[in-house]
């Protein structure tokens, strides 16, 4: 009877373990999690349907909040920077896909910091059920609700979760900064260097090496013009 007790109770663990990590939020380095369903341009299979580009999937909790749309209209707006970095979008919100076929129909009737009405091009995702945002980890304890399904996932050609932001419901996300993580993680993948605090595209990178040894440099001198350091821990390489 004790043997059946401890089996029972192992079981309810691993159970209860199982679900509890399905609803984590991915980890840098995992694979997205994969779903299918329907948008505002009909159903969509994520990350699978945007083939070898990346992705940028953001979240939201409810339609025509203030905060929120404000995001979509910068989102519109920049998305042909996005796409020249080939890079696809998704959005997610908690309401269903009427309630977000009136919310891009509202939206593209605005014209937002004079730039003129925006065309919505991307996706908006139908998540009334809350599937996906648990499947994400978007449903954050200890109030467990929508409220703070506010995060931005980047994810790489190979479908690997590569950049992970939350931001509170009273903040407004920056995009341009959004921009500029998959620009820095681009350059790191291509060129296998790193970049420093506040890197701009353009800047110097830094190499996770030792770039020359000095018989190197004996036989290429010019490679002193290509590298600096700062202190002996920190190698540049400069961007021409």
């Amino acid at each position: 009877m004790k043997k059946i007790s401890v089996s029972l109770l192992l079981s309810f663990f691993l159970v209860t373990l199982a679900l509890a990590q399905k609803d984590q939020i991915p980890l840098i380095g995992s694979k997205a999690p994969s779903f299918t369903a329907q948008t505002t341009q009909g159903e969509l299979t994520f990350p699978d349907d945007y083939g070898s580009s990346w992705k940028i999937l953001f979240s939201h909790p409810k339609d025509f909040t203030p905060v929120c749309s404000s995001e979509i209209l910068e989102l519109a707006y920049m998305e042909k920077e996005f796409e020249s970095m080939n890079v696809k979008m998704a959005v997610i919100s908690t309401d269903n896909l009427s309630q977000h076929r009136m919310w891009v129909a509202h939206l593209e009737e605005l014209d937002y910091k004079g730039r003129g009405q925006q065309d919505i091009n991307f996706p908006l995702i139908d998540d009334s059920k809350m599937l996906i945002s648990k499947q994400y980890g978007m449903l954050h304890a200890p109030t467990s609700s929508s409220r703070d399904i506010r995060g931005v996932y980047i994810i790489d050609p190979n479908n690997i979760v590569r950049s992970i932001n939350f931001y509170p419901v009273e903040v407004g996300r920056n995009l341009v900064e959004i921009e500029r993580i998959v620009s820095a993680l681009q350059t790191t993948k291509d060129e296998l260097v790193l970049t420093p605090a506040n890197w701009n595209e353009g800047d110097d990178v830094m190499v996770p090496y030792l770039p020359y040894r000095e018989e190197q440099l004996a036989e290429n001198p010019e490679l002193k013009d290509e590298f600096y350091n700062v202190g002996n821990r920190m190698w540049f390489k400069k961007v021409k």
